[in-house]
């Protein structure tokens, strides 16, 4: 249950027996008329400002189909949205592949609900600055070896697990921190976006990101389309997902999990709702659909079974 919750409860207890002790009759505040609100959070793939203005939508639509009163809040970094959910902080979560693995395994009775429709079948791009030289192929650019080197956060499915999965296969197996010969073999960017402009920026020659941020940062960001050239797209994989915790049952009731669902994937194409996620649709998703992204976590030693 949200802590928000608990000093709620615990209060009105407090004030009943008072009330009782005196032998009156306890007064309804508006605390006790005000239901519990369900929470929203998300891993930072955008500037926080701009994430919650659109996550505010989404609140909004999940409220008017809910009935029940809905509310974003930010996660710093992917690690700080895996604690919120793990400490109850969160309802439900927008995370990657492997955060969202890593939410689960923390709490017992978690469950992905739903994902964009684009999520089975994600990519990444390995960009580069256009001065470096590299050029666009269908083959691994082994090239990067040499190169300095970016990922995102070291909780992203699609700016580092995968990869660094795809790094090791066309390399026979090395890590990254032994491949490149760079020192240190390689940086932290913190996010897509920031892995975008550092790379435009020349901080680093080459860097790794998810294709739809990518993209969209070509349309809409000069510097990044002219100072950038995406030379290598990576196979494709599961990626993001919406995972409710369990105390959501508790606060709106056992079938609150298909409601949200439901919500979920009927939001309309094109609606702020999905600009939220930068997703086309929304479809049904299940824990059992990211094993092969906790198993490709395990193998590269990011997290332990």
């Amino acid at each position: 249950m949200l802590k928000r919750s608990l000093f709620r409860v615990g209060l009105a207890a407090v004030t009943t027996l008072a009330l009782i002790g005196c032998g009156g009759t306890p007064t309804p505040t508006d605390e006790d008329s005000n239901s519990t609100t369900f929470i929203v959070s998300a891993i930072p793939d955008e500037k926080i400002t701009e994430q919650k203005v659109r996550f505010d939508k989404l609140a909004e639509y999940l409220t008017e189909k809910l009935g029940v009163k809905t509310e974003f809040i930010f996660s710093k970094d992917y690690a700080d949205a895996v604690t919120k959910f793990k400490n109850g902080e969160a309802h439900l979560v927008w995370f990657g592949g492997l955060s969202g693995v890593q939410a689960r395994m923390e709490v017992p009775g978690a469950e992905a609900i739903a994902q964009g429709k684009a999520d089975p079948k994600y990519k990444s791009y390995i960009i580069a600055n256009k001065a470096v030289g590299l050029t666009p192929s269908d083959e691994f650019p082994a090239e990067i070896k040499d190169k300095t080197f970016t990922f995102g956060s070291p909780g992203s499915t699609s700016g580092r697990l995968m990869p660094t999965f795809f790094i090791m296969e066309n390399n026979g197996g090395i890590q990254p921190d032994e491949w490149f010969t760079t020192k240190p073999a390689f940086q932290m960017s913190g996010g897509h976006v920031a892995t975008a402009n550092a790379v435009a920026d020349g901080t680093y020659q080459v860097g790794a990101l998810n294709y739809k941020t990518y993209d969209l940062l070509v349309e809409t960001d000069e510097k990044i389309k002219t100072n950038t050239v995406k030379i290598w797209t990576t196979p494709f994989y599961a990626d993001y997902n919406f995972t409710i915790h369990p105390d959501a049952k508790k606060a709106f009731g056992e079938d609150f999990f298909q409601k949200v669902q439901d919500a979920l994937v009927a939001a309309p194409e094109g609606s702020d709702t999905l600009k939220a996620i930068n997703r086309d649709a929304i479809i049904p998703a299940k824990n059992s659909d990211f094993e092969g992204i906790k198993q490709t976590a395990v193998k590269v030693g990011l997290i332990k079974e």
